[in-house]
């Protein structure tokens, strides 16, 4: 079969996701809990308004999701390690000519065997989702994470430099192996690598570098870049940077990229140092986008940038700072799966 990784955009059959568990996700104190629980909880319900979602929860925390979460989202209980389906779960994939749909089990480590992270339980979850949706299982000996990559649909991958090839990852492959790799399992033809990441996602408690952050692409030949505008904020270096790569780069039918800056929100800092808060972390679903919003007078214009970028969705925003205090956004927490004949309904649990 020729697999291919679809665009965002494309119908969805539902959206995945994983409700937090004990640990630095769900915090230490009963508001912290409680914000993580609810904040997970939102996000899912404004997906249920336009698509189905089921939700892995940890054994638990099953009490708890029961009581976060409406009748209207599917539980599957399924231990857990952490709540970031986006990096543990599967990439999902199609073969155009049999309709089929296929999901992509890559290695899970821990974000390169990060000091802080467990994996023991999130290693096994794209392989648990990929049977849960009906989908074809293509394991892949390849350190990588959803949140690392972007595509357009039509053959153009985004990575990064820090990630596929960084430490704990890929260290020992050539960019020529990732590249096959990737051509291999979701069908790309071309890879534009960024050197690095947002500042804070390279720090101790970050991902090393995800391009989920930093850069999507709503449309083929179009590509939406985090824009720091403040020189004060050490991403105003590392945005230009990527805007640079971006502006020599070719797609995979051999176009330059309209580039759009989509700045970053006023606020600079929070009591841990210098934020990566941004809007490139939303999630594209049917007939809308969920949006991030960090109660920053950038909000609005955010959303406007997005909204002609992604004509004819409403854009639904939701307050992602609890997401980001604990290291991720919207699209780092979910998982689409493209709309496919073949692909046989979960079963919600009683």
């Amino acid at each position: 079969m020729s697999w291919r990784q679809p665009a965002e955009g494309v119908p969805q059959e539902r959206v995945w996701m994983a409700y937090p568990v004990t640990g630095y996700s769900l915090g230490d104190t009963e508001s912290e809990r409680d914000e993580a629980r609810r904040t997970w909880a939102e996000v899912a319900h404004a997906i249920a308004d336009h698509e189905p979602v089921t939700v892995l929860v940890d054994p638990g925390e099953i009490d708890h999701a029961r009581r976060y979460l409406s009748s209207e989202i599917t539980i599957v209980e399924a231990p857990l390690d952490d709540a970031w389906a986006r990096d543990i779960g599967p990439t999902f994939v199609v073969d155009d000519e049999s309709g089929r749909l296929g999901a992509i089990d890559w290695v899970f480590n821990g974000w390169g065997a990060a000091e802080w992270a467990t994996w023991g339980k999130d290693q096994h979850i794209g392989k648990l989702i990929a049977e849960l949706s009906g989908a074809e299982l293509i394991t892949s000996p390849m350190i990588n994470e959803g949140g690392g990559i972007q595509v357009d649909g039509s053959g153009t991958v985004l990575l990064t430099e820090s990630v596929q090839l960084g430490q704990g990852r890929n260290s020992d492959w050539t960019a020529a192996q990732v590249e096959a790799e990737l051509a291999r399992t979701i069908g790309t033809t071309t890879a534009i690598w960024l050197p690095y990441g947002l500042t804070r996602d390279n720090e101790t408690f970050g991902t090393r570098g995800h391009v989920d952050i930093v850069a999507a692409i709503p449309t083929p030949g179009t590509v939406l870049v985090h824009e720091q505008t403040d020189p004060a904020h050490p991403d105003h270096a590392v945005s230009a940077e990527i805007m640079r790569v971006l502006a020599d780069a070719r797609d995979a039918q051999g176009r330059a990229f309209d580039i759009i800056g989509v700045p970053a929100p006023e606020g600079l800092t929070d009591s841990e140092g210098f934020v990566d808060h941004s809007y490139i972390n939303h999630l594209v679903i049917n007939d809308a986008v969920i949006a991030c919003r960090f109660d920053d007078p950038r909000d609005d214009a955010a959303a406007a940038i997005l909204a002609d970028a992604y004509p004819g969705r409403a854009i639904v925003g939701i307050d992602a700072r609890p997401l980001f205090a604990r290291g991720g956004g919207v699209h780092c927490i979910t998982q689409q799966q493209p709309a496919v004949q073949s692909a046989k309904r979960v079963v919600p649990i009683p």
